[in-house]
């Protein structure tokens, strides 16, 4: 599995990679965590605002951090 926390190193954009790292942690799952912070490969993805978030090429969420159980549910439909 492959994720990718898009931003450019806002409070938003890390507080969601740590997210993602307790979410996986919860559910002891394997993946390639990937921070994103240049602009032309964020822009890659067509997200209008940061944090995104990115699991096996599939925006899932941009402009916001979500909840740890969204995160949660995300990983699991990828698996």
């Amino acid at each position: 599995m492959k994720i990718k926390v898009l931003g450019t190193g806002c409070r938003n954009c890390v507080k969601l990679e740590q997210e993602v790292i307790n979410a996986l942690a919860e559910l002891d799952v394997a993946a390639d965590v990937e921070k994103v912070t240049d602009m032309n490969k964020i822009m890659e993805h067509d997200i209008l605002m940061t944090p995104g978030l990115v699991v096996n090429d599939r925006v899932k969420v941009s402009g916001r951090v979500p909840r740890k159980d969204e995160i949660k549910k995300w990983i699991q439909e990828e698996l």
